[in-house]
């Protein structure tokens, strides 16, 4: 084969494999491919993308935040409780937005200025603050949210839902931060070779701290928006989700080893998940299962990055 065809291949692997998948799936079962469905995986894909974005930004930095699950609970949690108590829809969001921040600044500095593993550190802060969402909600839900909320989760702006024109917003902005920015550059170069950068007069603590309050924040938007969805919050949202945020970044071409890596490569790996995940649902397939193919897919998706930076 064609070296340029090999090399273009490999570029999109992960929309070729996102058409495959739409193609087998709809041999299968004929119901996936139809609107009410298609617009229910968007929608659903929203959170979990958005996720996948902020952790974009950490793996570029060959970091890792698994947080991401119990930040989302805890600003979920607490944007509920602000909106049931005050009705102030706006407040709870930028309330929640701090709390993401806060904990991405948590992370950043443990891991930049205590030289950290950033696996220890996020893991760390994943239990803690898991913990404190359950101090805070007593281990129950925050429910009977007002309509006005829910409807930022479940509402639409003409035939486009809510949630993923925040979603396309969000990732927007992201690939403008990564491409057109100094910011963005100096994140790759940090990834490419920390010493280098460092060495290059790149102030690089100050640009890991800047990713994992990103990563932070994009949870914290998450939590907003699925609590929305759900007309409540539960304490255990969340669980998982770090999982499903980091495979996304793999299967969308993010070298977890930094310095490689693109925002619409992330898209294409949530798309992946969630079309996966729709699939194995009409489909019947029981969850134990989807959680073997889920695993399996995470393994697939590191085996294919390592082989990729072996070449």
């Amino acid at each position: 084969m064609n070296e340029n065809v090999k090399e273009q291949l490999a570029k999109y692997k992960s929309l070729i494999g996102l058409v495959l998948l739409c193609i087998v799936i709809t041999f299968v079962t004929p119901n996936f491919l139809t609107l009410t469905n298609i617009t229910n995986v968007f929608t659903q894909v929203s959170v979990n993308a958005i996720i996948a974005i902020g952790m974009t930004f950490v793996i570029l930095t060959g970091g890792i935040d698994l947080s991401v699950g119990s930040t989302l609970a805890i600003s979920g949690s607490l944007a509920a409780s602000i909106i049931k108590s005050t009705g102030n829809v706006p407040l709870a969001v930028l309330v929640a937005s701090l709390v993401g921040i806060s904990v991405g600044l948590i992370n950043g500095l443990l891991i930049s200025k205590g030289k950290l593993q950033a696996f220890i550190v996020t893991l760390a802060t994943m239990t803690i603050f898991r913990g404190l969402t359950l101090v805070f909600t007593d281990g129950t839900p925050i429910s009977k949210l007002p309509e006005s909320f829910v409807n930022l989760g479940n509402g639409k702006i003409g035939f486009m839902p809510i949630p993923v024109i925040i979603t396309v917003v969000v990732a927007a902005f992201a690939i403008y931060l990564l491409s057109k920015t100094r910011f963005g550059r100096y994140l790759y170069a940090l990834g490419g070779n920390e010493d280098s950068a460092r060495l290059s007069g790149i102030n690089t603590s100050k640009i890991k701290v800047l990713a994992y309050v990103i990563s932070g924040f994009a949870a914290s938007i998450a939590g907003v928006i699925i609590t929305s969805r759900i007309g409540s919050a539960s304490p255990n949202a969340g669980m998982g989700f770090e999982l499903d945020a980091i495979v996304a970044v793999v299967i969308g071409g993010t070298s977890l080893a930094g310095g490689e890596g693109r925002i619409t490569g992330t898209i294409i790996g949530a798309l992946v998940i969630g079309v996966l995940n729709n699939g194995l649902n009409l489909m019947n397939v029981s969850p134990f299962y989807q959680s073997i193919v889920k695993g399996l897919v995470i393994l697939i998706a590191v085996l294919l990055d390592r082989k990729s930076r072996k070449k």
